[in-house]
């Protein structure tokens, strides 16, 4: 059997991934009384005294809510909200098995941002946080910024930022490994979608001096006279500073790391060639990549990674989200912040010491057991010392 086919096998079987399971037994007339009626209006009236005591007193302090409109599912584009329903179930089960946080699909059916931020808004009593998921772009960047004006629990798109932190987090240790500097190292980023210009924001708040973000127009530049989206605006004007024009082939020379949020088999032997000594190459396009490890290995580069299982420096953003998100529940964050953001990316990170480092091992395993802790520290702590918490 393969993997696709075992895919829709456990699905069928269990009708889904998810179920609703109880904390506390009911099992007689007294659990009744306690925990339906009458007892059940007590918390009730505690918490029409103080809403934020609905935090402590039902699920939702540890519940998260993954809203799509499924018009940007990865690898099969615009497939609606109930095809989009199995990578939410996916979602949740990956919160709890790696963080311990409940969380609950929200598959909308409609494709108005006005509506579906309206929706949140409305929904916002039941969840101590949302997970944006599968939202197209450029609306999903819009959705996001009105969610987080309007909404007092941390709003997080992981399509853009749990690929950022990820990414960051795996450039941060391929770098130490081949003796380089962030703020001098030359870095191509192929792809100006959502998670592109996420990473190409994050890296930029990081102290990247040398970034160029290239897409179908080619590289972006100040004053480049093509149609962008607002992010992509900002991103003209605060990377590239040499103004360095062309294609891919073109600016990837002397490159020390090239990034791929593209498509598939981009990334030729070519361009890997003609990149710098000790070049690093992270070909994150889901599920084929813009080149595989060892193409990427054989064409000259000294580290390489994917979204893949199957290679070394396995890029992942379940290394991200489950842990982002119990810190930011467990100190009741109302917001995740860019200072939160690059707490995830060192504290994954500096997971793997310098002595460990390897070129195939630059990033944590997916299931290595630190990394949610870890994570989730690193963003309590950074969440009470802003004052976010």
């Amino acid at each position: 059997m393969t993997i696709l086919e075992e895919a829709l096998k456990v699905r069928i079987e269990n009708n889904g991934l998810l179920t609703t399971a109880t904390k506390v037994p009911l099992l007689n007339k007294h659990d009744l009384s306690v925990l339906y009626t009458p007892g059940v209006a007590e918390p009730c009236k505690v918490i029409k005294n103080d809403k934020d005591l609905s935090f402590e007193y039902t699920a939702r302090g540890n519940m998260v809510g993954i809203i799509t409109d499924g018009t940007r599912v990865l690898g099969l584009g615009d497939i609606g909200p109930e095809a989009a329903y199995p990578v939410m179930e996916g979602k949740a089960l990956l919160f709890k098995t790696f963080a311990d946080v409940d969380a609950l699909p929200i598959c909308l059916d409609t494709k108005d941002p006005e509506k579906i931020i309206e929706t949140v808004k409305l929904l916002q009593p039941t969840f101590a946080g949302i997970n944006l998921e599968d939202l197209s772009s450029p609306k999903c960047y819009d959705i996001e910024d009105r969610l987080k004006e309007i909404c007092d629990i941390p709003v997080f798109h992981d399509d853009q930022h749990g690929t950022a932190i990820a990414l960051c987090s795996a450039v941060i240790g391929a770098l130490r490994f081949v003796k380089k500097d962030l703020a001098d190292a030359k870095i191509i980023v192929n792809g100006c979608g959502a998670a592109g210009s996420a990473i190409g924001r994050l890296l930029v708040e990081m102290g990247a001096k040398n970034i160029i973000m290239v897409d179908k127009f080619g590289a972006l530049y100040d004053g480049i006279d093509v149609p962008l989206d607002r992010i992509q605006a900002h991103l003209q004007k605060v990377t590239n500073k040499n103004m360095e024009k062309g294609t891919l082939a073109d600016v990837v020379k002397g490159a020390d790391v090239l990034v791929g949020v593209s498509a598939p088999n981009v990334f030729t032997k070519e361009i890997i060639a003609s990149m710098n000594t000790k070049a690093i190459v992270f070909g994150m396009a889901n599920p084929v990549p813009e080149t595989t490890y060892e193409a990427a290995i054989a064409a000259g580069a000294l580290v390489a990674g994917t979204g893949r299982s199957d290679a070394p420096n396995q890029v992942n953003n379940v290394t991200v989200f489950p842990g982002v998100f119990r810190g930011a529940l467990d100190v009741r964050a109302k917001a995740i912040t860019e200072e939160m953001k690059i707490a995830a990316v060192m504290a994954i990170a500096d997971l793997i010491e310098e002595k460990d480092l390897r070129a195939d091992y630059v990033v944590p395993d997916a299931f290595d057991p630190r990394v949610a802790p870890a994570v989730a520290a690193a963003v309590a702590k950074t969440a009470i010392e802003t004052g976010v918490a």
